[in-house]
């Protein structure tokens, strides 16, 4: 009986350790203002862990997931961070020129083979070296493209130009030469609708610095997937669709998927991503036990895992709901954008020292990490 009340007790200071730990972690929670320290000195961890040799930040992925995983992780890790210094250099002007020079060596790091392998070996060939032919590779040159338009949104110099102007011409032209107007991330497989929408943030961001070169695909991509790729039910943007198949379908929704595409939207079509977030609130918004988003409509498990998702817990999905920050932070959803970083420290737990601070998660995840502080600073590049 002693230790049954021992246990107990013990499991009861444990939780009022962490409530108390939370709240005073997430005390300055509420602008960019009163959260400078904590954005900028997880803006300074990141750094010092992504901006290394390129097969050092692959190895930094975990080798559970495999190799295609761990290049995926990679790509979403610099491109993430590169979103999170545009959005910091727009907040915190006087960060402008560092993100500049930082962003750049991302780019760098992202142009590299160990980079490219993820997707070079499942499709054959090198995804730079074959920009004149037919193949996808939607993935790698869409997160590629839109990191250089985020170097040139804040200042960056024509270094990068020509390759610009050569990653977006192919996509626009794979895309227009696609049936369905979507492309394949690896061959064989279903469109990954996100994919495709880091396509279009590329095509939209340089239309934007470039006399709306590509805004007719752009509104063409949306018109096609507003008349064929809704959820009936939901209202929702497919998170899966058919391969070259321009007529209705609507094959899954996934809470990762949807929380996503709601913040690439807010580059392409700001009222689109505004009434898909709605529509995703009331879906799969999550309460209870714990605020954040579910990964599936339709059920809650205990406990899951999803490669996409990650550990899937009372139905809530981590990177569904890490991704959810982003579209609460652009259309002022303050009070749940509160919530759900209340539930990142959480389930995270933030450590500091020396000028930096990170989850004790982005020791296993710094994907996890990238995405968040993307989300958290989510503002119009214009």
């Amino acid at each position: 009986m002693k230790i049954l009340l021992f246990l107990l007790a013990s499991i009861i200071l444990i939780i009022l350790v962490k409530i108390i730990w939370v709240a005073v972690m997430t005390k300055d929670i509420g602008s960019f203002e009163s959260e400078r320290a904590d954005i900028l000195q997880r803006r300074n961890y990141l750094l010092e862990k992504v901006i290394t040799t390129p097969q050092g930040l692959i190895d930094s992925m975990p080798t559970i997931v495999g190799d295609q995983f761990q290049g995926e992780w990679a790509i979403y890790t610099t491109s993430m961070l590169s979103a999170a210094l545009v959005n910091t250099a727009i907040i915190f002007p006087e960060t402008r020129e560092e993100a500049v020079v930082k962003i750049d060596s991302l780019i760098k790091i992202v142009m590299s083979p160990e980079l490219k392998r993820y997707d070079s070996n499942r499709w054959g060939e090198d995804p730079l070296d074959s920009l004149d032919g037919y193949e996808s590779h939607v993935s790698y040159l869409s997160h590629l493209a839109w990191m250089i338009a985020g170097y040139k949104q804040i200042g960056g110099d024509e270094r990068y130009d020509e390759l610009y102007d050569s990653l977006c011409e192919t996509m626009n032209r794979r895309l227009l030469a696609s049936k369905g107007l979507n492309l394949q991330t690896y061959p064989g497989e279903y469109v990954y609708i996100p994919d495709m929408l880091v396509a279009l943030v590329a095509l939209k961001l340089y239309s934007q610095q470039h006399c709306g070169e590509y805004d007719a695909t752009v509104q063409k991509w949306l018109d096609n997937i507003k008349e064929n790729h809704l959820s009936y039910v939901t209202g929702l943007i497919a998170s899966i669709v058919m391969y070259d198949y321009d007529g209705p379908s609507c094959e899954a929704l996934k809470g990762s998927y949807s929380a996503l595409s709601c913040y690439y939207l807010t580059f392409v079509d700001e009222e689109f991503a505004r009434d898909q977030y709605d529509n995703f609130k009331s879906f799969f918004l999550k309460k209870r036990p714990i605020i954040g988003f579910k990964e599936y409509p339709h059920k809650s498990p205990i406990f899951a895992f999803d490669i996409d998702a990650g550990p899937i817990i009372f139905g809530l999905s981590p990177s569904g709901t890490a991704f959810g920050i982003g579209p609460a932070t652009y259309f002022g959803d303050n009070a749940l954008r509160k919530k759900f970083l209340r539930t990142a420290e959480l389930a995270g737990t933030t450590v500091s020292s020396y000028g930096k601070s990170h989850y004790l998660l982005a020791d296993l995840a710094l994907v996890g990490e990238a995405i968040t502080l993307a989300m958290r600073t989510a503002v119009p590049w214009n």
